[in-house]
């Protein structure tokens, strides 16, 4: 059986794309790797196994074309509300709270945020299938 470990991102700013993740999620880095040509960055929590590494390649000037396949990153938390305002507190920029039904019954409670590089952020009540 295989066993999600990392998703990986491309940025522009190290220490600003940190600094985001560290005060929207908690992550901290677990891992930084430096190579010739780019920089390998390994952020977690204690909540889970799963990481976000972070590269950052050395010399890239402009932002990365994000084009139109990327989704967006997820993650759930006890109190969305409360993770929302506190988001609102930092200057994080959280979208507006959805409450997402299907057939009448709530499917999802939630808010999306970007990161520094436009990535999409999925912030989910811990609910239902979303634990």
């Amino acid at each position: 059986m295989a066993k999600a470990i990392h998703s990986m991102i491309r940025v522009l700013d190290e220490k600003r794309s940190v600094d985001f993740y560290r005060r929207a999620f908690g992550l901290t880095v677990a891992e930084r790797l430096d190579f010739d040509g780019f920089s390998l960055v390994y952020l977690s929590n204690d909540e889970a196994d799963f990481e976000l590494e972070l590269t950052i390649n050395k010399g890239q000037t402009e932002p990365y074309d994000l084009g139109n396949g990327y989704g967006h990153l997820a993650v759930c938390v006890p109190d969305v509300a409360a993770e929302h305002a506190r988001f609102e507190a930092e200057g994080l920029k959280p979208r507006k709270l959805v409450e997402f039904k299907h057939e009448g019954a709530t499917l999802a409670h939630f808010f999306f945020v970007q990161d520094p590089d436009g990535y999409e952020i999925e912030v989910l009540q811990r609910a239902g299938r979303y634990r």
